[in-house]
């Protein structure tokens, strides 16, 4: 299990982003959230095995119809997220 942190630059806010990768989270064994930063940019955390994490993170930055909206892609790794279920979008 690994948990990761995505920041997405770029015309990320405005155009359905985050229910874009709402809609992809859907299609993997992910849970997490999604949220608008005051900065412009997009905020994601996710966590799951390995391999589903970066499946799910190329699926958004290469393949999603949201691709050619994002700038830039700055991701790390972070502690394993405690009690969260399924994939949200936040305020």
């Amino acid at each position: 299990m690994i948990a990761k942190q995505a920041i997405f630059e770029g015309r990320v806010q405005g155009v359905g982003f985050r229910y874009e990768v709402k809609q992809i989270a859907m299609g993997f064994d992910v849970v997490g959230w999604i949220k608008n930063m005051p900065d412009g940019t997009v905020e994601l955390h996710a966590m799951g095995e390995e391999e589903e994490m970066a499946e799910f993170l190329r699926e958004i930055s290469e393949e999603s119809a949201m691709t050619h909206h994002i700038k830039e892609m700055h991701c790390r790794e972070i502690p394993l997220m405690d009690n969260v279920r399924g994939f949200t979008i936040t305020a």
